[in-house]
């Protein structure tokens, strides 16, 4: 079996980067002409949800047919219901986007997710008050507390986004209400990702026996998230049946503006290879946090992909409209989610030094 080095700030630094491509893996999306939503997501979600988690596996994973054989039947099924119940939330979550922004989107569904998916686990385990006794306990709490404060904060950057856009008549597509309902649905529903891998962990304990080392989770999404594709592929088809589109995957349809069907495939793999390359590294920083505080790793993941988010928008100038007070708003949320993310840095060091003296 290989050891894994526990090293708390290298976790952060790798849920860093697996943030960072969580918080731009749909920019891609900007640059796809001639296909409908459906279209664009079915070829994503073959890339992110089914080819690349298997071909992860592969690569990453000793003995792969072995593990299998060896692993438990009911972490394989458990793993795969929740990703068909995360599959929902997906959808959702890409829905949002076309309504309310890249950065809204994921401030709202990233402030649900984030808490669940953090404090339900322990919860559930019956473990949450031993937790809070740890050293470290308290600065990981209040990150998560003003986390939820960063992210509320760019919530409230929206809804002062929609009243500059409305005084302007530029409001385009974009809707809070409707926005709002999904991101919120898409909150919940990406948090059961979570207790997805925590279901699969079973299959991650017989990889590690078999030398998977960090590697270890890679073979969880073989199951969490081909469910997130089956759902996702049954709402996709049901839209291309009704609106008659599938042929777009093969010929795209004239229009007035210069499609390329190949452009199209391939912004769609791009969305797909950064999508998986945020879990990928979010499982190089869990298993680096130690048992004290690995449950903060979804908090840490989330807050900073909020944070990436909320900069991207910013860069992809979706706030160029708005008021010096939007603006100022906005601004803060993010300095909020620095401070979040600095605390729960410190919240796993103090716990990591605490462990080793």
């Amino acid at each position: 079996m290989t050891e894994v080095t526990v090293s708390p700030l290298l976790g952060v630094g790798m849920h860093a980067i697996g943030a960072f491509f969580a918080a731009t893996c749909y920019t891609p999306q900007k640059k796809v002409r001639g296909w409908s939503w459906q279209s664009y997501w079915i070829t994503q979600a073959t890339f992110c949800w089914l080819l690349l988690p298997l071909i992860g596996a592969y690569l990453t994973i000793p003995d792969l047919m072995a593990v299998l054989r060896e692993a438990p039947t009911s972490a394989m099924r458990n793993s795969f219901l929740l990703g068909v119940a995360y599959g929902v939330g997906g959808t959702a979550f890409g829905i949002s986007i076309r309504y309310i922004g890249f950065s809204l989107t994921y401030a709202i569904a990233v402030g649900l997710s984030s808490v669940l998916g953090t404090l339900v686990p322990p919860l559930v385990k019956g473990t949450l008050g031993d937790v809070l006794h740890k050293p470290g306990s308290m600065w990981i709490m209040g990150g998560i507390v003003v986390g939820i404060m960063g992210i509320a904060m760019a919530g409230w950057a929206g809804r002062l986004k929609e009243k500059d856009l409305s005084a302007r008549d530029q409001r385009g597509d974009f809707s809070l209400s409707k926005g709002l309902m999904l991101s919120l649905l898409a909150g919940v529903l990406s948090a059961v990702y979570g207790f997805a891998l925590e279901a699969g962990e079973p299959i991650a304990a017989v990889a590690s026996a078999h030398g998977a080392g960090v590697f270890r989770g890679n073979v969880v999404y073989i199951f969490s998230n081909t469910g997130a594709y089956v759902t996702t592929s049954v709402y996709c088809w049901y839209l291309h049946v009704r609106h008659k589109t599938a042929g777009e995957l093969v010929n795209l349809p004239a229009g007035p503006e210069r499609a390329r069907l190949s452009v199209n495939f391939a912004m769609a793999a791009v969305t797909g290879l950064f999508w998986y390359g945020q879990f990928f590294f979010y499982n190089l920083g869990h298993v680096r946090m130690g048992a004290k505080f690995a449950f903060t790793s979804w908090a840490i993941h989330m807050i900073m992909l909020a944070l990436f988010s909320n900069v991207m928008g910013v860069v992809l100038k979706e706030w160029r409209n708005c008021r010096r007070l939007t603006h100022a708003t906005i601004a803060l949320a993010i300095v909020v989610l620095v401070f979040a993310v600095l605390m729960l840095t410190n919240g796993n060091r103090v716990a990591d030094l605490a462990a080793g003296a």
